[in-house]
Formats: C-alpha cells, structure tokens, sequence
C-alpha cells in the first residue's frame, strides 16, 4: 500500500528544505526527501557557499518559523558595491554604492554560510509533526494520474501525493521522469567559492569587482577569530579557474589579492575553494500533471546579485500563496497552470538580464571594457534609474 500525503518534495537543499517548512508550518501533510544526507558544520563536504537572501525572502522564513533561528547568524547586507576594474593594470576605475538606505531601512539582505542554513532548517523541520524529512532517501520512479502523483522511493517505499514538488537541482530527476525539456546556456566560466578574512573591514558592504573573464564577489560574513570575514565567489574562464584552483595557497592569496585589487588589503584563505561549472537554465515549464518545479529544477544563473536562491523562494511563495488561496484544490490543474503562468515569465527575463550582465562582465576587448565603466558611471548617476534597478534586483515593484 501507497503512504499518501498532501505534499512530497524531492529534493532537501536549502529550497526544499524551506518549502517543507514553510508548507508544514502551514498545516500542510509534508514528506522530504534527499538522496545526500544534510551536512550540517564546516567540516568536511560541507557546502562553503553563501546565500543572501535579499528583503522579499524574509517574509516566506518567517512563515516558515526560520528567520528567528536565522537572524542571530546573519550578516547584514546594506550597500551593494559595483567595482569596474578592467584598465590596463587591476586598480578600481569607477566605484558605485548601491545603498539600501535610499529605498527603506531594511538592508537589502541577510548573507549566511550554506552549511548553517542546512543545520537551522533541519532543526526547524524536525520541529514540526507533520513534516517527514528523510535523507538519504532518493526519488526512483514518479507515476503522475490526475489526482495524485505516485512516487517510488529509494527504500522500496510508494508515496501518493496530491502535490509533488521538484527541488532535485539543476539536473532533476523528477523533470526528466516527467520529459520536461530545458534550455541551457554556457559560458566556459567556472566559478571559485571560499571564504577570506581581510585586515580592512567590509562595513556591510557586498562588493563585485569587474574585470575580464567575470565578476569577482565578496559578500560579507560575521567576524572569524576576531577578523573581519568575507565569503568570496570568483568567476573565471574554466582553464584559469582550474589553473587558479590547484594553486599552493601563498600563490593564490598572492593571486587573489591583486584580483581584489587591494581593496580590503591582503586576504586570508581560511576554507577549501570548492570549484562550480557555470550555466544559465530554464526549464520549458514550470509544471506538469500534479508537479511543480521550483528552484534549480526550473531555473539556473550564475552568482550575480544573489538572484538564484531569491528567485526559487519566490516560487516557493507563489505556490504557497495559491495552496492557502484553495487548499482543497492543492495540486489540480488550474493551481499548477497558475504557478506557471505567474513565474515563467518573470524568471524568464531575469534569467536573460542576469545572462546579459555575465557576459558584459567577460568582455576582454579594451573599448568594450571602457563602454561597460561609462554605461555604469551613465545608468548609476540618475537618482531614479539607480532606485528603480535597486528595487528590481530585490524583486519589489
């Protein structure tokens, strides 16, 4: 015999595990599954990234019962840095402050390390009695009728669920069951994660350095050891970021210093750089019989104005709010069609603004690298135009 639940989401990153406590604290019958088992310290395998979520997000954590638990970890994002380095030697050229100031007293985000997020939302989710998380567990065989999804697991067991949740990643294993097609965008870059400290303190300053072969990121994090601490995401073509990569560590931070150019003064490696193929993605539907897709199973960017996890808790809110709306009608046709017709198109454009971004970023041709420093000095200095890109990287209108 089949378990049957209300919801079932494949997958427990950071995105499925927030669905699962958002949708729990709901009331909402919830099973989670992951096929890795969550690492929850800075130890080995740990996931070394960051996410900021930016304003928007905070209200789907807070239903969920997560920012409470989070907000004491947080490092507060209040100015977003542009930096246009790409003269001939990497000094900074033009320098422009997004401050949040300008449109309200909230910062524009909140930046954690990835492996607390997974620690704090396991612990929410065990929490909570009507949510079921099981790492550990993968997703085999998905079977979608009109009035359930019927789901093998890894173990043996079957779930029928009135709505299944794709949260499996850029390579979804429920979207590919379910022959849903993706458009894939490469861009030969990889991108270099890791966290620094620095003698010159970021202020809550999030600061992206423009030169050639992609932006250089660093976004802060709380004090390490009495430091101040950045968290650091370093695009390059793949060759030099897997030459980059295998550097002894003096070379590097030799390496990484000058990349900075010198801004917060010699940096420190105090994690293991962990090494991300770049690609844009989206899916060619956000839904199909009784499933939707949230999160990286529809949609990829690059790490560009910490858009991507934003963007999948937008989805997550969308779905939430139409579950609330009807809940009798959780997972029928016309709650699926609306998901789909509310993100795709949004997350379409973003996907192609932030693709455009990226590879403005990479231009190497000199006069295309002054175009890009004038656009920047052209588009920052009008009041209106600066608010107006502020709220529409937030996502607010």
């Amino acid at each position: 015999m089949a378990e049957t639940t209300g919801i079932l989401i494949s997958g427990g990153g950071v995105a499925g595990l927030t669905a699962a406590a958002a949708f729990g604290a709901t009331g909402f019958s919830v099973i989670c599954t992951d096929p890795a088992p969550p690492v929850t310290d800075d130890g080995e395998g740990a996931d070394l990234r960051t996410t900021a979520f930016l304003q928007p997000a905070r209200s789907v954590l807070t239903e969920a019962g997560l920012w409470d638990r989070l907000a004491p970890h947080a490092a507060e994002l209040k100015v977003m840095r542009i930096v246009d380095a790409g003269g001939e030697t990497p000094e900074p050229r033009v320098t422009k402050d997004f401050d949040a100031a300008e449109i309200g007293d909230e910062p524009f985000g909140w930046n954690f390390p990835n492996w607390l997020l997974r620690r704090e939302l396991v612990a929410r989710v065990a929490e909570l009695p009507n949510v079921d998380f099981r790492p550990g567990i993968a997703t085999r065989g998905v079977l979608t009728r009109e009035t359930e999804a019927r789901v093998t697991l890894s173990d043996g067991a079957q779930v029928s669920a009135r709505l299944l949740i794709a949260a499996d990643g850029r390579g979804s294993p429920v979207r590919e069951a379910l022959g849903i097609g993706v458009k894939t965008m490469r861009y030969g870059q990889k991108a270099l994660a890791f966290a620094v400290t620095h003698p010159i303190p970021h202020q809550n300053v999030s600061t992206e350095i423009h030169r050639t072969g992609g932006p250089f990121t660093l976004v802060p994090l709380p004090d390490r050891d009495g430091k101040p601490c950045s968290a650091i995401v370093w695009m390059e073509r793949g060759p030099e970021a897997e030459r980059l990569a295998a550097l002894p560590v003096p070379e590097f931070e030799t390496a990484m210093f000058e990349r900075s150019t010198g801004l917060f003064g010699p940096l420190t490696l105090v994690t293991k750089r962990s090494i991300w193929p770049m690609i844009a993605q989206i899916a060619d539907r956000f839904e199909a019989e009784r499933t939707a897709l949230i999160a990286e199973a529809a949609h990829v960017v690059p790490p560009i104005g910490a858009q991507g996890l934003n963007m999948s808790l937008a989805d997550l809110a969308c779905l939430l709010d139409l579950a609330k709306a009807a809940p009798e009608r959780l997972g029928d046709r016309t709650m699926l069609q609306s998901y789909h017709r509310r993100r795709w198109p949004e997350v379409k454009a973003r996907v192609l603004g932030i693709d455009l971004l990226n590879r403005t970023s990479m231009l190497s041709p000199r006069p295309l690298r002054d175009m890009r420093a004038s656009a920047l000095n052209a588009l920052y200095s009008l009041a209106p135009v600066r608010k107006t890109l502020m709220k529409a990287g937030l996502g607010m209108h």
